[in-house]
C-alpha cells in the first residue's frame, strides 16, 4: 500500500510500472545481473588461462607442467598391434636450453618392437591383408631384407598374426639385433654386405626367397615358380603360393584353396608405398596434434625414405612453411643428391671404404640409391646436413650425460642435424623443431655403444665434439 501511495506524489516519468509490467522489470534486472556475472566469470577464466600461458614462458622458452605417471586403466588395447603408435613427444632439455629453441623428439623407441619401424611393419601387413595378399594363420611366411629394426618389427607382428618370418640381413649388423630376431622365432639369413646391383645383396636375396617360396616350402625344385605367383597391386610386392595358379591349368584352384594355402610375401620396405602411408596417416598427424599445429621444422634421416617422406609431406600439407630437413650420415649419398643433384659421397671412392654398404657406424639410415619412398621425399626437402660418426657418437654420450636419454645411432644423428640447422638459421626464439628418436641404445651395444669397437675404428667418443658444436 505504501508503494502505491508514494506513486501518487511522483511525476509520471518517474513512476515505476505496476502489475505485469513490474514483474517483467524485475525479471529483466535479475537476468541482466546473471548475464553480467557469467560474462565476468568467463572473462576471468580467459585472463587466467592467458596469464598461465605467459608464466610458462621464460625468455621465450616453454616450460611444461610436470605430472605424475598415470595408469591408463580406462584404455585396453587389443594385442601387441594396439601398442604401436601414439608415442609421446619428449623435450630434449639440454639441447633446447643451450640453443634457445624447443627440440621435441618423437619417442618411437617406446613402441613394443622398440623402434619406429613397428609402424611400417604393421601398415605393410595390414595393407596386405586388406588387399587379400595375406591371410592370418595359414602357415604363410613374410620375407624381408633389412639391417635389423624392420625385421624385428615384422617378426613381432607376424607372431601375433600367425605368420612365419624370414629375415635376410648383412652379417656386420649389431649382434643383438640378430639375437632379438632369433628370440622372436624368426629365421635369419646373414650375408656379406654388397651393392644393390649384386643378386646376393640382402634385399635381393629376400625377394628371391619369396619368389621361390614353393620350392622353399615344399623342399622341391620341380615346379616353375612363375606358375605360383599371385597378382598384386604393385610390381614391387611379391606374393607366391604353394599351389599353381597358371592360366593353362585344366582345373584352376578354388577361392577356398587360394585363401587357405600358405603364401610367401616379400614386404619390400624400400619400395612399398605402405611405408610412406604409415607415417603420412599416422606419425605426421600425431605430431601435428601434439604440437597444436606449431612446428617450425622437421628433421629426420632416411634409410628407406618412408619416415622423412610421410611425416614431411603431411606437415607440409598442413603448413607449407614447415622446413623439412635431412640428416645424412657419412658414407650416404643423399646429402649430395639434395644439395648438388648427384648421388655420391667422397667416402664411396674406390680404396677408401671400410665396408660394402653405407660406410658409417650409424645403422638404419643412409643409402646410395633412390627408392620409391625417397622419390616421394626429395621434392619436399628444404635442406640437408651431413653428420660424421664422431658427431653422432659424441651426441649419444652427451644426451646420456645431460638428459639420461639412452638412444641409438640414428636418433643421435638426427639431433646433430637439429643443432646444425638451428645454428645455420640462427634460431634462438623458441622455434619448435621435431625429430624422430628412432630406437634406444639397447639395439647398439656391440657397435655404436661398444667403446672397444669405436676405439679400433678410430672414432672419437668425447663430449667435446658436441660441446664445440653448441658453442660455435
Amino acid at each position: 500500500m505504501v508503494y502505491f501511495h508514494l506513486q501518487t506524489f511522483l511525476p509520471p516519468w518517474l513512476r515505476l510500472p505496476t502489475g505485469q509490467n513490474l514483474h517483467h522489470l524485475i525479471y529483466g534486472i535479475i537476468l541482466g545481473f546473471s548475464l553480467t556475472l557469467t560474462a565476468t566469470s568467463i572473462r576471468a577464466r580467459i585472463d587466467e588461462a592467458q596469464q598461465r600461458k605467459k608464466e610458462r614462458r621464460t625468455g621465450n622458452k616453454l616450460e611444461f607442467d610436470e605430472r605424475p605417471i598415470e595408469l591408463r586403466s580406462d584404455e585396453v588395447v587389443k594385442g601387441v598391434s594396439g601398442l604401436i603408435g601414439n608415442t609421446p613427444l619428449v623435450r630434449v632439455n639440454s639441447l633446447s636450453d643451450a640453443l634457445g629453441i624447443e627440440i621435441l623428439g618423437k619417442a618411437e623407441f617406446l613402441n613394443p618392437g622398440g623402434s619406429v619401424k613397428d609402424r611400417v611393419a604393421l601398415r605393410i601387413i595390414d595393407d596386405a591383408e586388406r588387399q587379400g595378399l595375406l591371410y592370418p594363420n595359414t602357415n604363410s611366411r613374410i620375407f624381408e631384407g633389412t639391417v635389423g629394426s624392420t625385421g624385428i618389427s615384422l617378426a613381432t607382428i607376424a607372431k601375433a598374426r600367425g605368420y612365419h618370418a624370414t629375415i635376410v640381413l648383412p652379417d656386420d649388423v649389431a649382434a643383438e639385433k640378430v639375437q632379438a630376431l632369433t628370440a622372436l622365432g624368426a629365421e635369419t639369413e646373414r650375408v656379406r654386405p654388397a651393392s644393390i646391383i649384386d643378386q646376393k645383396q640382402y634385399v635381393n636375396l629376400a625377394r628371391q626367397r619369396a619368389l621361390h617360396f614353393t620350392q622353399y616350402h615344399s623342399k622341391t625344385t620341380d615346379d616353375d615358380e612363375s606358375d605360383h605367383l599371385l597378382p598384386s597391386t604393385s610390381d614391387d610386392v611379391v606374393v607366391a603360393t604353394t599351389i599353381s595358379v597358371s592360366q593353362t591349368d585344366s582345373e584352376p584352384p578354388s577361392i577356398d584353396e587360394l585363401v587357405t594355402q600358405p603364401r610367401g610375401f616379400f614386404a619390400d620396405q624400400f619400395e612399398n608405398r605402405s611405408n610412406f602411408e604409415a607415417h603420412f596417416a599416422g606419425t605426421g598427424p600425431e605430431i601435428w596434434k601434439q604440437t597444436n599445429g606449431r612446428v617450425d621444422a622437421f628433421v629426420s634421416g632416411a634409410g628407406t625414405g618412408g619416415t622423412l617422406a610421410g611425416i614431411g609431406r603431411f606437415l607440409k600439407s598442413m603448413d607449407d612453411k614447415v622446413a623439412v630437413v635431412l640428416a645424412d650420415p657419412q658414407g650416404s649419398g643423399l646429402y649430395n643428391k639434395v644439395k648438388h643433384g648427384v648421388m655420391f659421397d667422397t667416402r664411396e671412392k674406390e680404396g677408401t671404404r671400410r665396408r660394402h654398404q653405407v660406410d658409417t657406424v650409424v645403422e638404419g639410415i643412409g643409402i646410395n640409391r633412390i627408392t620409391k619412398n625417397i622419390e616421394l621425399a626429395l621434392p619436399i626437402i628444404d635442406d640437408a646436413f651431413k653428420v660424421s660418426d664422431e658427431e653422432a657418437v659424441s651426441m649419444s654420450r652427451y644426451l646420456v650425460e645431460h638428459d639420461g636419454l639412452f638412444l641409438g645411432s640414428s636418433s643421435a644423428c638426427n639431433l646433430v642435424a637439429v643443432v646444425k640447422m638451428a645454428k645455420k638459421k640462427q634460431w634462438v626464439n623458441g622455434q619448435i623443431v621435431v625429430t624422430v628418436l628412432c630406437d634406444s641404445g639397447t639395439r647398439h651395444y656391440s657397435k655404436f655403444w661398444n667403446e672397444e669397437y669405436l676405439e679400433k675404428a678410430g672414432i672419437d667418443r668425447s663430449l667435446k665434439v658436441v660441446e664445440e658444436l653448441l658453442a660455435s
